[in-house]
């Protein structure tokens, strides 16, 4: 069954509950979305409430998916530049599918359904993103469109003797 897309829903406490627990189950199954497990929802809550904060200001906007029963299954925030002569392009953040809605071709859609939000979003003309290295994240962005134009060799510490490469991902919409 496909997911719904829907950009910018209204930020309920409800909702916000449902992106808090997709974020922790995600990092909890291994997802690279900037926790090591184990993590829990209070450990995940600051951070979307500064998503919250920047959506709140205009700076960022969320997209969700939903899946036949309504319940949030996959997220991504688009964030945008301050800086003028940066303005034609946005960030693609926590990009997430729920685990038990992998393998069935969710994250393909959302990353299909982020490029067309983004193509109706005025002025921007490309979205970068970056992924944890050794994930295969790089691949899939790669598969979805988007160009590998960085790399940053162990900017990520996941552990004490575990460091990950800083992937920048590009795709332009022009």
């Amino acid at each position: 069954m496909p997911l719904r897309f829907e950009l910018d829903p209204e930020t309920t406490p409800e909702l916000l509950d449902s992106v808090c627990a997709l974020w922790a189950d995600v990092s909890n199954a291994g997802g690279a979305v900037g926790f090591v497990p184990p993590v829990a929802k209070d450990d995940i809550r600051p951070d979307l409430l500064r998503h919250l904060a920047a959506m709140t200001e205009g700076r960022t906007r969320l997209l969700i998916g939903r899946d036949e029963d309504g319940a949030v299954a996959a997220t991504a925030f688009f964030t945008f530049n301050t800086h003028r002569l940066m303005h034609h392009w946005c960030w693609l953040y926590t990009v997430m599918v729920h685990p038990s809605h992998q393998g069935k071709g969710h994250g393909r859609a959302l990353m299909a359904a982020a490029e067309d939000a983004a193509r109706r979003m005025d002025g921007i003309q490309g979205i970068r993103l970056t992924c944890r290295g050794g994930t295969g994240a790089d691949r899939f962005y790669e598969a979805c469109g988007y160009k590998e134009v960085g790399r940053v060799p162990g900017a990520i510490r996941v552990a004490d003797d575990d460091f990950r490469d800083d992937v920048t991902m590009w795709l332009p919409l022009n």
